[in-house]
């Protein structure tokens, strides 16, 4: 009765052009877990016009997969729940939401490749847009959990999934599901700290069931002036992940971000300063408790000056705390930490990349060097 009720309002909703109002987390049947009628099946092709999937507007290609489900010799398997969409050669899916203008906003969804591996996903919020690349696979289950940000220029928005390429077989494209959205709350400097956010607890929506943290795409592929993680931006050729306490080893709070891809992995955030007075970066190097196990080397930069801090993990938690001096040159001063090596994790899970954990970072001027 309560899954009927459920698909005669998504349907209604959707049919009517009524966009869904925000909240934090899942968006209106984000897990696909409301299904299309039967009579809008053609087996796992959508058939049924642009408003056969409750909740969410199709175009092209599409395609309802069930978990378990095989192509060829390939076993398709969903992260959450029992089903997730495909979009094939120019296919797309979107939704309309209800925001605030003005507001930043992070949607985060679970995405994977299922043919070609050069495959890619376009997610947009007019005008802006994201084409996010599918060659490296970050987790060893094929799925990976992205974040990605964008500030709303209306009150009512439609989120765009769209695959842009065009292969041989047409129902070739990425598999999509568990998608998300909340408010992002740009931190500022304080008294305390001149980095903003240095504690990473401000960032995107992270699944509560998902022990594969948020992938956080670089600035060559988002070129945005603002990232999922307010006050950073991702200066490398790979992503970082947004690690939680619920599934990692995190140093303080709730959120860190583990530097997974050696020295393309890199975040960096640009800091108010005075030239010629002093000032300490402090920062906290761990491992995430994920069999990340061997020496671990972040790389830290405050303008012209750098620290090179080794860690020796075990792969189950812990970190250290290290700081240093600088002299500030300038009236803005770049921070910049990255991974110097590459490292797989140890256990069953060898296949998937993994790295040394900052956290807590603090930015002060001293008074008396």
């Amino acid at each position: 009765m309560g899954r009927s009720l459920s698909f005669l309002l998504l349907l209604l909703c959707t049919s009517f052009h009524v966009s869904f109002s925000f909240t934090d987390g899942l968006v209106a049947n984000g897990q696909f877990e409301v299904s299309p009628k039967p009579s809008d099946l053609n087996g796992t092709v959508v058939t049924g016009g642009r408003y056969a999937i409750p909740g969410w507007q199709i175009s092209g290609f599409v395609e309802y997969i069930k978990s378990g489900q095989k192509q060829g010799d390939m076993l398709l398997v969903v992260p959450e729940g029992s089903y997730a969409v495909r979009l094939g050669n120019k296919a797309s899916i979107k939704q309309k939401i209800k925001v605030v203008k003005g507001m930043y906003y992070s949607i985060t969804f679970m995405v994977a490749r299922t043919c070609a591996q050069d495959e890619k996903l376009n997610v947009s919020v007019a005008p802006d847009w994201v084409v996010l690349p599918m060659q490296t696979l970050y987790s060893s289950n094929a799925w990976d959990a992205y974040a990605w940000s964008f500030q709303a220029d209306y009150s009512e928005i439609y989120m765009v999934f769209h695959n842009p390429r065009v292969e041989n077989d047409e129902a070739c494209g990425p598999l999509i599901d568990s998608i998300a959205l909340a408010a992002l709350y740009p931190p500022k400097p304080s008294n305390r700290n001149v980095l903003k956010n240095g504690d990473f607890e401000e960032g995107p929506y992270v699944f509560p069931n998902t022990s594969s943290g948020v992938l956080i795409p670089p600035n060559i592929v988002d070129m945005s002036d603002h990232s999922p993680i307010p006050g950073w931006i991702v200066e490398s050729l790979k992503a970082v992940k947004y690690i939680d306490s619920n599934h990692f080893s995190v140093p303080q709070g709730k959120r860190a971000i583990e530097l997974v891809a050696g020295k393309e992995s890199a975040i960096s955030q640009v800091a108010r300063t005075i030239p010629n007075k002093t000032y300490v970066l402090s920062f906290a190097v761990g491992d995430a408790r994920d069999s990340c196990e061997g020496s671990l080397i972040v790389e830290a930069f405050a303008g012209k000056d750098t620290i090179k801090v080794h860690y020796e993990s075990k792969g189950k938690g812990g970190f250290k705390r290290v700081s240093f001096k600088f002299i500030a040159t300038s009236t803005r001063t770049r921070v910049v930490f990255y991974s110097s090596l590459y490292t797989m994790r140890s256990d069953e899970y060898q296949s998937s990349f993994c790295g040394p954990v900052i956290d807590d970072v603090t930015l002060l001027s001293v008074r008396k060097p």
